[in-house]
C-alpha cells in the first residue's frame, strides 16, 4: 500500500502495519492498566501478589507472555523469528551479506564510537531509575507505581520505534531501529523498575531481561560485522523492506520517499 504521507511517500509495509496494529494492543492495555490504577489501584497488589495456585490473573498472563518473547529472542537462529523486524534478526548469521571490500579498520573505529554512545545510553538509564528507585526507598512510591513505570515503559517501546526516540535523537544518531546499536535492550529497560520489587514475577522477567541484554551484546562483541551497514549490505535502505523508520522520519521532517536512499552518514 502506497500513497502521499507529508513531504514523501508513505509505505504501508507488512511490519510497519504490524507494529502499528502492537502500537494499537499496548496503548489498549496501558490505558485500561491506568484506570485500574486511579480506580482500585488495591487490586494490582493482589494480582502482583496471589500465587498461580490460588487462580490465574492478567498478571500471570502477562509474565508468561512476557517470558516467551524473551526466550523468542535467544532462540535467534530458529525459523521463530522469520517475521521478525530486521532490526531483531540482523544478529543472525543467515542474514549477514557482506559488503564487498568493506575495511576491518572502519568497522572496529564503528564499534568503538557505537560502544561509547551505547554506555551513555546505559549510564542515563539506570540514573533515570536510580531515581524511581530512591523514591521507592522514600516510601514515596510503591509497587503499584513501580508497576506503572513497566506500564509506561512499556508504551514508550513503540513510540520510540515509531515516532520519536530520544535515545536515537540525543545520544546514538543511528538513522532507524534497524541499524541501532542497542535495539534488544528493550526488554531490560521495560522491566527494570521490576527490580525494586520483591516478587518472583517481577524478579524472573528482570533477570531475564538481563540474559536477553547479555546475549546480545556477546552477539554483537564476536561479530559486530552484522551490526554496521558498511559491513552488511541488509542493514543498507535500498536493501529495507521493513521501513519502520518512515514515520519518524517524516515527523523529523526529511521528508524520505520509501526505499529511496539518502546518502548514509557513517564515520
Amino acid at each position: 500500500m502506497k500513497g502521499k504521507f507529508g513531504k514523501g511517500h508513505f509505505e504501508l509495509t507488512w511490519q510497519l502495519g504490524f507494529y502499528g496494529v502492537k502500537l494499537a494492543f499496548r496503548l489498549t492495555i496501558v490505558i485500561g492498566m491506568y484506570i485500574l490504577y486511579f480506580t482500585h489501584r488495591e487490586l494490582i497488589t493482589k494480582y502482583m501478589e496471589q500465587p498461580f495456585y490460588k487462580g490465574l490473573t492478567l498478571v500471570h498472563v502477562a509474565w508468561v507472555a512476557f517470558m516467551s518473547v524473551m526466550i523468542l529472542h535467544l532462540l535467534s537462529e530458529t525459523h521463530l523469528v522469520d517475521k521478525l523486524t530486521m532490526a531483531i534478526r540482523k544478529s543472525r548469521e543467515k542474514e549477514y551479506v557482506p559488503v564487498a571490500g568493506y575495511e576491518r579498520k572502519d568497522l572496529l573505529e564503528y564499534v568503538q564510537y557505537m560502544n561509547i554512545k551505547a554506555w551513555m545510553v546505559m549510564l542515563v538509564w539506570l540514573g533515570l531509575n536510580a531515581v524511581i528507585g530512591l523514591l521507592y526507598v522514600l516510601n514515596i512510591f510503591h509497587n503499584e507505581e513501580l508497576l506503572m513505570c513497566t506500564v509506561t515503559f512499556y508504551l514508550c517501546d513503540y513510540i520510540c520505534i515509531l515516532f520519536f526516540c530520544p535515545f536515537q535523537t540525543f545520544i546514538m544518531h543511528d538513522k532507524c531501529c534497524v541499524n541501532c546499536r542497542i535495539y534488544d535492550w528493550g526488554h531490560f529497560m521495560m522491566f527494570t523498575p521490576m527490580l525494586f520489587i520483591k516478587s518472583f514475577y517481577s524478579w524472573s522477567l528482570f533477570f531475564m531481561s538481563c540474559i536477553v541484554l547479555i546475549h546480545w551484546e556477546l552477539i554483537y562483541a564476536r561479530h559486530p560485522e552484522r551490526f554496521w551497514e558498511g559491513s552488511n549490505k541488509v542493514l543498507q535502505c535500498v536493501n529495507c523492506h521493513d521501513k519502520t523508520c518512515q514515520i519518524k522520519n517524516l515527523l523529523r521532517g526529511n521528508g524520505l520517499r520509501a526505499g529511496v536512499v539518502q546518502k548514509d552518514k557513517t564515520i
